[in-house]
């Protein structure tokens, strides 16, 4: 607490003094052109939400608010804070006294977040940028300036360093050079200074698996075959299931994958749909799971049973009561029987990642009918 009161008065004691630095106060107007130039490569070229965090005296958050961007600035000095508001009166930005590390300020709330040359004087700076990726909406940017500053005993942050703590974070990033520019800083300087602009990834539409479940029942018992060089649950035991193909119908899907697979046509008055289970396995996406349910019948008393028609991906078929399934079972056919079982039309199988893919009998039961 002590150390953020000294920084906090070391710049309510700077702030009197601040603008005259010409990257500051961008006083000349070939310094401030500079920076507007700059300014609206970065930010959006539609009236945004930007926050600028540690914003001084306001001078970039001016620049953003005379271009119709909503601005609001953040600045733990309330000297700065003052200056501030008193240079942006009329525009219609706001400037809160707050830590940028954790600003006052809510999720999800804006399109850019500005920081310039505060980064690297924070602690925990991960941490910090994980907040900072909070505060935007899907598809938004950060715009961080930094540098590495000093030619004897240098201070900051180096692109190299920064892109590594910000690109996992982020769809894609680019690094735009500095230095080289003196109009920027109203002079000559020759250590590290840039850019970094970081765009996170956009609104995507959600999309996901749909596959198809038989429950082939003979009286009692349902088959199921054993899965194998798969990559996937090899040695457990499935129903007879695959994935919808592009255009087919998930009637139509059953059908074909009970042909391809245990060797029976059924016709599409001989499948019906009994349950759809949205899952999702311990890593990976979402799918939902259409359950049908035939029946062997008379197809069973010529002498018509199922065969295994993939040899290469299940060692062997088998019936098994379905009041006593075995427990060497893929967890999320497992759940869908059960559910079927029970009467239920709907439901979820939704896993933890550290659950593991086969039915563990004394596990979590992640079934939750809807």
């Amino acid at each position: 607490m002590r150390a953020e009161s000294s920084t906090t008065a070391y710049w309510d004691a700077a702030a009197a003094g601040f603008d005259d630095e010409p990257d500051h106060g961008l006083r000349d107007p070939v310094v401030r052109e500079a920076w507007a130039g700059r300014l609206r490569g970065w930010l959006p070229g539609w009236a945004a939400d930007v926050l600028d965090l540690g914003c001084g005296t306001g001078s970039l958050a001016l620049l953003a608010a005379e271009w119709g961007h909503r601005v609001t600035g953040v600045d733990r000095s309330p000297r700065m804070v003052e200056l501030a508001r008193a240079k942006l009166a009329g525009t219609g930005a706001g400037v809160l006294v707050g830590d940028a590390a954790e600003p006052p300020v809510g999720e999800g709330r804006f399109d850019v977040v500005l920081v310039r040359h505060l980064l690297w004087m924070l602690p925990d700076q991960r941490a910090v940028l994980r907040r900072w990726v909070r505060l935007l909406r899907p598809g938004g940017r950060l715009v961080l300036i930094e540098g590495r500053w000093g030619e004897s005993e240098p201070v900051g942050l180096t692109a190299a360093e920064l892109s590594a703590l910000v690109g996992p974070l982020t769809e894609r990033l680019s690094v735009e050079e500095l230095a080289p520019d003196a109009a920027l800083w109203g002079r000559v300087v020759r250590d590290e200074r840039y850019a970094l602009v970081a765009d996170l990834a956009p609104v995507r539409r959600h999309r996901e698996i749909v596959d198809v479940h038989l429950i082939l029942r003979r009286g009692g018992d349902v088959l199921l075959a054993r899965r194998a060089n798969t990559g996937y649950a090899d040695g457990l035991l499935h129903a007879p299931s695959g994935h919808v193909e592009d255009g087919e119908d998930v009637r139509a899907a059953m059908v074909r994958e009970a042909a391809e697979e245990i060797g029976i046509s059924f016709g599409p008055d001989e499948v019906r749909a009994v349950l759809v289970l949205q899952h999702k396995a311990p890593t990976g996406g979402a799918r939902t799971g259409w359950f049908f349910e035939a029946e062997l019948g008379e197809r069973g008393e010529g002498g018509l049973e199922p065969v295994n028609r993939e040899p290469e991906k299940c060692s062997e078929l088998g019936w098994f009561p379905l009041d006593a399934l075995p427990d060497d079972m893929v967890a999320y056919c497992r759940a869908g029987l059960e559910a079927y079982r029970a009467g239920h039309r709907f439901a979820l199988h939704w896993h933890e990642p550290d659950d593991p893919i086969a039915y563990a009998p004394e596990g979590p039961d992640r079934l939750a009918p809807l």
